[in-house]
């Protein structure tokens, strides 16, 4: 079957007519089932406009054509989309997952989430999901009766578990969360609302999930491209691109390299899509779950790439690292960016009457204006964290 024909409807499919729900009661729509209203709340969200100005590799005065954390939110969620259709699940869950996956970045990407991380390493430090998390549930305010997006159970679940678990059936930390303790964010959430978060997430979760690795390994690749970080040539030791380069090359004699340079991502996202549809068929068939929480109960997850895609996964990001996100052209700029996310927390910690007046409310306490203040540089924008730099400090770093 054609992994871009649409599929009867999945029993483990997550169902929005059988959704947990809300945690603050809503009167239903006529036209719109919960997980489209999910996807149209996140869309018409400040934080998600603010993505449009938030850096990915590049920051936003390199160039035109690079990704954003907008259009990267958008080819997550076009590729989410095309997993959930072809796999059968509900594409308007996966879709919401999709476009909430980034909205917790800072600005300048994750060398912004590092300096943040820093800066509040005494007070349980910073973590993007989590902070996305509060976005969607706290610091949003558009709606009369609550705080928040009001999401449904399925999508917060699907924010915070993407990845996987968060801790075991005791809840004691696991992987990454196993130094620090799970944030506080989360675990307060949790206890509201039981994400069960030592299950996996939903397979419409797990979509979103595989569909972020496919969008930036290949999106990475386009734009060191077009950064003149690294050739075409030297692609040649990541054996999948160089056989679709080979095939490229074959079938089209002469092709300039714009062209090949395109057809080769889109031949690339088609083959790691076309290989999680197959491989998640495989898993599929040998747990057979009747219902959405027998794939949360799964004990693994079940999309995901097949282990020789899996291997292929992991060269492309082998490739990547020293060249691209290592590149020392990228890590500079990021070392000024870093600097002043940095000078930024320091100086509203030291006077937070200098934050606008909605945010300098509830930072009595050290820790509380600690979080207070993570959250409001956590939601600038690149362009506006420079403008605001240069508000407070007489030099401010070009990122360039």
């Amino acid at each position: 079957m054609a992994v871009d024909a649409g599929r009867e409807r999945a029993p483990y499919a997550a169902d929005p007519r059988a959704s947990r729900g809300r945690i603050h009661a809503e009167t239903s729509s006529s036209t719109r089932n919960p997980f489209r209203r999910d996807s149209d709340r996140i869309i018409h969200s400040s934080a998600f406009r603010r993505l449009k100005h938030k850096t990915q590799v590049f920051v936003f005065d390199e160039g035109d054509h690079y990704r954003t954390r907008l259009t990267h939110t958008l080819e997550v969620t076009q590729i989410a989309r095309s997993l959930a259709r072809a796999l059968g699940l509900d594409e308007d869950l996966a879709e919401a997952l999709a476009l909430a996956h980034d909205l917790g970045h800072p600005p300048f990407g994750h060398a912004g989430e590092r300096a943040l991380d820093a800066c509040l390493a005494e007070f349980g430090g910073f973590d993007h999901n989590a902070q996305t998390l509060r976005i969607v549930t706290l610091i949003e305010r558009r709606y009369p009766e609550f705080d928040g997006l009001n999401l449904t159970w399925e999508t917060l679940e699907g924010i915070v578990k993407h990845n996987g678990p968060l801790t075991d059936r005791n809840l004691a930390p696991l992987g990454r969360y196993a130094e620090r303790g799970v944030a506080s964010s989360i675990l307060a959430c949790n206890g509201a609302r039981d994400l069960l978060l030592w299950t996996f997430p939903s397979a419409e979760a797990q979509c979103a999930g595989i569909a972020d690795d496919i969008a930036y390994n290949a999106h990475d690749i386009d734009d060191g491209l077009r950064a003149e970080l690294f050739g075409v040539g030297d692609l040649a030791e990541v054996p999948i691109v160089a056989e679709l380069i080979g095939d490229i090359g074959a079938g089209h004699p002469g092709i300039d390299q714009a062209r090949l340079v395109h057809e080769l991502i889109r031949r690339l996202i088609g083959r790691l899509i076309e290989d999680v549809v197959a491989e998640s068929d495989r898993r599929i068939a040998r747990v057979r779950p009747l219902a959405a929480d027998g794939v949360r109960e799964a004990g693994e997850p079940l999309v995901g790439f097949s282990p020789a895609m899996a291997a292929t996964d992991r060269a492309i990001k082998g490739f990547l690292l020293p060249r691209m996100y290592r590149h020392p052209r990228v890590m500079r700029i990021m070392g000024n960016a870093q600097d002043i996310v940095r000078d930024l927390f320091a100086h509203y910690m030291a006077t937070p009457a200098d934050m606008p007046p909605e945010w300098a409310q509830d930072c009595a306490d050290i820790p509380g204006r600690a979080r207070r203040v993570a959250d409001f540089v956590a939601g600038m924008t690149d362009r506006y964290a420079l403008i605001d730099h240069a508000r407070h400090f007489d030099s401010t770093p070009e990122l360039v």
